[in-house]
């Protein structure tokens, strides 16, 4: 397993501070909002999807106002039965998260977060991941919850990381640290970005 240092103190501090404010601006747009620009964002998501043409597709339970990917990830799966969607789980506190496969329905207790996710399952391998963004750089960097569970699951993947959040997120710069991974993609309400890092 890789060991992840902790950030130097004066990016810590700063990144601490993106993260504070992006979650503050997020959860302050009203829900009828949040719900229109995630019908937008996930119309952008929809011709990204169809180019990289996944079997399987890992995203997360929305959190904390993020974008609700359910409904579309739902409708994705009923259009072809060969398709397969997985959400995250969290063993352990350090470790990377496994993904294990969900469908409309399936039980689904709380993680120690307030979490859903999957009870029982074998681990599934997503061809690509949809990733949370609180704030996110034209890099494609991100600033996730400061946990380090996403940076220390890509460390050990063979996926497509694509990052999903909304435009008020985006940052000049995150302060990304050493292990810090990059998203290959970043789909917000405004369309389709490739990094450029």
């Amino acid at each position: 397993m890789t060991a992840f240092s902790p950030p130097e103190p004066d990016f810590a501090a700063k990144r601490k501070q993106l993260r504070e404010h992006a979650l503050k601006q997020r959860q302050a747009v009203p829900a009828e909002r949040r719900a229109a620009l995630t019908e937008r964002l996930t119309s952008h998501l929809e011709g990204l999807i169809e180019t990289l043409a996944p079997r399987s597709l890992g995203f997360c339970w929305p959190y904390r106002a993020e974008p609700d990917l359910r409904a579309w990830v739902a409708a994705w799966l009923a259009a072809d039965a060969g398709r397969l969607a997985a959400l995250p789980v969290v063993s352990e506190r350090h470790a990377p998260m496994v993904f294990r496969r969900w469908v409309p329905g399936v039980p689904m207790p709380l993680d120690r977060h307030g979490i859903p996710h999957p009870a029982e399952g074998e681990p599934v391998s997503p061809d690509v991941l949809l990733i949370p963004v609180n704030a996110f750089d034209a890099r494609g960097y991100r600033i996730g919850y400061g946990g380090g569970y996403f940076d220390r699951t890509l460390a050990g993947m063979q996926t497509i990381a694509v990052g999903v959040g909304f435009e008020i997120g985006r940052v000049v710069d995150t302060h990304p640290q050493q292990y810090d991974r990059p998203m290959q993609w970043v789909v917000t309400e405004a369309g389709v970005m490739k990094p450029w890092a």
